[in-house]
């Protein structure tokens, strides 16, 4: 299956000129024309790569790379019109793993795709599982176990499961996991949280009340907690 890539920018004829490029290359496209309209296609196409202007109407594209980091790590070029010091160094900052600046030829934009996602494919069978408490997470395959034994888990729990596991220790409130897992036009409330929290937890056999894997955080949220909290 062709590589899927997430093309983000405001100008038409630029939308057009490198989704051409790129399906030409072999790549899938998809597209957005605002910074909500990234975050949207973000969670719900799982790019391989995103292309990501950085001067956005509404969210900038520094906002989008900012905030698509906090809970993914899909690879991100930034297109920047300005060929300062400054717009790069602040790209790579707020997460970029690289950049382009207009105007640019289409065969130089193919040869940065293939660059980025050549070297982040070389962590990928490390990055692909987590490994905590003896759950193990195999991503490619969308496979969990408990003790080398399956778990029997729906989409969602196994996304809630990927979350908590992915940044162990941190707390999440209910309304980032709302987002990470149903996504901005999700228009049910953060019990939906709570409840499949629950479910994920009856199938680790967590007891809440004195939690091994997902600790509750009054106040706040959730977390996995780290092997130095059992």
């Amino acid at each position: 299956m062709p590589e899927k890539i997430l093309v983000v920018d405001d100008e038409p004829h630029i939308l057009t000129l490198v989704s051409v490029a790129l399906q030409r290359a072999g790549y899938t496209v998809v597209t957005a024309s605002d910074g909500l309209e990234a975050l949207e296609k973000a969670q719900s196409e799982r790019p391989a790569l995103i292309l990501l202007d950085v001067m956005l109407p509404g969210l900038d594209g520094f906002e989008v790379c900012e905030r698509i980091r906090k809970t993914d790590s899909t690879p991100i070029i930034m297109i920047t019109a300005k060929n300062t010091e400054m717009e790069k160094v602040w790209g790579l900052e707020v997460g970029a793993d690289d950049y382009i600046t207009k105007p640019f030829s289409p065969r130089e934009l193919v040869a940065r795709v293939k660059a980025v996602l050549r070297r982040t494919a070389s962590d990928l069978s490390d990055a692909a599982t987590l490994s905590s408490k003896g759950v193990r997470v195999d991503l490619l395959r969308h496979r969990a176990t408990l003790n080398d034994e399956a778990l029997d888990l729906t989409p969602k729990e196994f996304d809630l499961l990927v979350s908590l596991m992915q940044s162990k220790g941190r707390a999440f409130t209910r309304d980032e996991l709302l987002y990470n897992l149903w996504g901005y036009e999700y228009t049910g409330g953060t019990r939906t949280v709570d409840v499949h929290v629950r479910r994920l937890r009856q199938k680790l056999n967590d007891d809440p009340n004195n939690p091994y894997f997902i600790e509750t955080v009054h106040g706040v949220g959730y977390r996995w907690k780290e092997e130095t909290d059992a």
